[in-house]
């Protein structure tokens, strides 16, 4: 078990544990790459706070992630835990693309905000990485706003509430 793993264990999933004490102590890419291998731990709690740390540390240091491209694709094909589904989402539209990697993207996270048996955090998380993503390349705009068009009419409190915010 290395250092991170040991501050990642223990507690339930309910809390986020060492998760930002780990983000701090991230200095390097190889620290960042030990992190990132947590992200296929087996159990469950290690994952999740795991990419926690991930997502936090990426939203300054994105390029971090270049080398795991192909592991958060595939991660993203397979996912089975809500919780790292929520981080996965955010962290996405953190990648260099190409247009293939771009449209799996995109359909990824138009599904996974669709799913109406998503957990509602992943559902956000996921049209917030829409919103990220449009940004970056309006090819899907006029999906993107059909898809906020339909949200809306759900009236689910929290995705409002990020419709509302993204709108602004």
């Amino acid at each position: 078990m290395n250092a991170f793993e040991q501050l990642l264990a223990g507690g339930d999933l309910r809390t986020i544990g060492n998760s930002n004490r780990v983000v701090g102590l991230v200095q390097n890419q190889k620290d960042f790459d030990e992190l990132f291998a947590l992200m296929f731990n087996a159990s469950r709690l290690v994952v999740m706070r795991a990419a926690d740390a991930v997502e936090k540390i990426t939203i300054h240091f994105p390029q971090y992630l270049a080398k795991h491209k192909t592991e958060i694709f595939a991660l993203s094909k397979t996912v089975k835990n809500k919780e790292l589904q929520w981080h996965l989402a955010l962290i996405l539209p953190r990648i260099k693309m190409d247009g293939d990697e771009f449209n799996f993207a995109w359909g990824t996270l138009m599904t996974w905000a669709k799913d109406q048996n998503n957990s509602k955090i992943v559902r956000v998380n996921s049209i917030q990485a829409l919103f990220e993503l449009d940004k970056q390349n309006k090819k899907f705009a006029k999906d993107f706003h059909q898809l906020i068009g339909e949200l809306e009419k759900e009236n689910i409190p929290s995705i409002n509430a990020r419709v509302k915010k993204i709108s602004i």
